[in-house]
């Protein structure tokens, strides 16, 4: 007798279940792609005890006729294809027919169903694959599916479930991912006898993002959107300032479905590219669209990666658009102060002991002892904020015209005045951006500057230096640094750049060529020539804790004016912190 033998039908549905449905999750997101594709407008998810006792699903879409009703839990069974040729340009978000064929070979199921039309509704009950007959019943028009006891029959799987507050997070990021495509909407999630959300269709997107996430996202995002060469795009972009430490806030739509791709992911990183700090991930909300024929979704059981037929189109096309949007865009960030509660006593964090109204009293001093103390000798001219005087009733004075019109504090940071409030600039990275933009629009029209050095400066060399060396020539010529041998492994810096004339020529060189034996295998040649810019406008940049002339701040002020993307160095960090005049009204009390 053979070993061989062919499973039945159950058994090869309880298999695909492991490859489709996951947690109680996956059950959500596939009966609400069923419910889209059903043409539903609106859409009530009810979960208890994080869907492992029950998940039901109610749409009022074009429901399902008797005989459509006995038919959809079958295995392969689908109304959204017929032939070989349609797997050619799916529009849907299932087309496999396999959801429901897994999810009731593992669960208990009650469906059921009520067309446009018809007198009434029809139901059918599954227990773990064991499916009872079609039965007319009470119903309104749509479908509602209940699932419940999920893996009840299958230990295994079942033990490797979360607790009820774990699946429910999955389940919310499912919910919110297909509330995000599809804002034409009416959903609801109510989890154990509580509303969750409550989306209405009337919303704009922006107000969607407010009440799935929070305000302060949906107000720190820029629209952008191109259309071109067959692939259009529409997209949300997080200022810099929402960053976060991984890409839970990266949402990508194709066509209505959120997919994941590493084309895709990589753009969005090089778009970033000197506007984040190389930890720090954006929130962005992307929306594709692009004809089905031009890729291929049935690549993975979930559907959530594709694979395009032009990858690199997709990635230069989002790539440009991106990037050309926020190096237009000013990235200053706006400081709001935390409001204060006069109900509430003590500082939060330092142990207590003030009042509210003997917290905005220290505040009052405090910005009044700084601008007493940071006076410029012989100014005349006085300044009030919001129409006002600053403290106690004291008038302050600010630089006469023939100044910066600025002050310096810790030697790290300058305060100057604008028409909106007053800004504060960190001295080292805004000199880091200016120089940045400088040394590569000088790169770009040759080689840099360079001046012979009295007396060349010798260093040894490792090994790794050495290759470096040897295989990034065009690069250091490019940085007008001129090499040459001075004893075994051991060179001397003939010449160096002259916009680089702060910098120690040996430790910049060894430095440049540890960053070069480090990197070389990680980036192309122009990221390469970006990071060693980055390097070398950092080392040349004017250094916190470094005092400076009136006329150096003023210098600096100007520069900042003269450049594109002041807002962040080239590392990412903001350079430009905003006070407008109405924060500091509102935080002594003016409003």
């Amino acid at each position: 007798m053979g070993r061989i033998v062919v499973l039945d039908q159950n058994m090869t549905n309880m298999i695909a279940a492991g490859e489709v449905i996951e947690r109680p999750a996956s059950v959500v997101k596939e009966l609400m792609e069923n419910s889209i594709d059903a043409g539903a407008t609106k859409i009530t998810v009810t979960i208890e005890d994080g869907g492992c006792k029950l998940i039901s699903i109610a749409d009022n879409g074009t429901g399902m006729d008797a005989e459509d009703l006995g038919q959809a839990f079958e295995s392969h069974a689908t109304s959204k294809i017929k032939t070989q040729s349609d797997l050619q340009g799916i529009s849907t978000l299932g087309f496999r027919g396999e959801a429901l064929a897994s999810i009731a070979s593992v669960a208990q199921i009650k469906a059921t169903s009520r067309i446009q039309g018809a007198a009434g509704a029809n139901c059918i009950e599954i227990d773990c694959g064991d499916k009872g007959d079609v039965n007319p019943c009470s119903g309104d028009y749509g479908t509602t599916i209940q699932v419940r006891d999920l893996f009840y029959k299958l230990p295994a799987r079942r033990k490797f479930l979360r607790t009820a507050n774990t699946e429910m997070r999955h389940i919310t990021e499912q919910f919110t991912r297909i509330a995000l495509a599809n804002g034409n909407l009416d959903m609801t999630l109510i989890s154990n006898g509580r509303e969750l959300y409550r989306l209405t269709s009337n919303e704009n997107f922006r107000q969607r993002i407010t009440e799935l996430f929070s305000a302060e996202i949906s107000e720190n995002l820029i629209e952008t959107e191109s259309r071109e060469k067959g692939l259009g795009m529409f997209a949300l972009l997080g200022k810099p300032n929402i960053s976060r430490t991984n890409s839970k806030f990266q949402y990508t739509f194709l066509n209505g479905r959120f997919i994941r791709d590493k084309f895709i992911s990589h753009a969005i990183k090089e778009a970033y590219r000197g506007s984040l700090e190389a930890n720090r991930l954006p929130v962005i909300f992307m929306f594709i669209q692009m004809p089905p024929e031009d890729y291929d979704v049935n690549v993975h059981p979930t559907k959530i990666e594709v694979r395009f037929f032009n990858s690199n189109l997709v990635h230069s096309q989002i790539l440009a658009c991106l990037r050309e949007k926020l190096l237009g865009t000013n990235l200053d960030v706006d400081m709001t102060l935390p409001a204060s509660d006069p109900t509430k006593t003590g500082f939060e964090g330092q142990g207590g002991g003030f009042t509210g109204t003997q917290r905005n009293q220290k505040i009052n001093n405090a910005m009044a002892e700084f601008f007493k103390r940071h006076r410029p000798a012989g100014a005349q001219q006085q300044i009030s904020f919001g129409g006002g005087t600053v403290g106690t009733g004291q008038l302050y004075t600010k630089f006469p015209p023939s100044t910066t019109n600025a002050i310096q504090i810790h030697d790290s940071f300058i305060v100057t005045e604008t028409d909106e409030g007053l800004i504060i600039i960190d001295q080292h990275a805004l000199h880091e951006r200016i120089m940045y933009e400088d040394l590569r629009k000088r790169i770009s029209e040759g080689k840099l500057e360079s001046q012979k050095l009295l007396i060349p400066e010798s260093f040894q060399l490792t090994d790794a230096q050495a290759d470096a060396l040897q295989n990034n020539a065009e690069v250091i010529e490019k940085l007008g640094i001129e090499l040459v041998p001075f004893g075994p492994k051991t060179m001397a810096v003939q010449s160096f750049p002259t916009l680089l004339v702060k910098a120690s020529p040996v430790d910049f060189v060894q430095d440049l060529l540890d960053l070069l034996a480090d990197k070389a295998a990680a980036f192309d040649a122009e990221r390469m020539l970006d990071e060693v810019l980055n390097m070398a406008a950092c080392k040349a940049a004017i250094k916190a804790g470094q005092k400076l002339s009136d006329s150096e701040m003023g210098q600096l002020l100007a520069d900042k004016e003269k450049i594109e993307h002041s807002s962040r160095c080239p590392h990412g960090r903001p350079t430009t912190i905003n006070f407008s005049i109405t924060e500091l009204e509102k935080q002594f009390k003016r409003t």
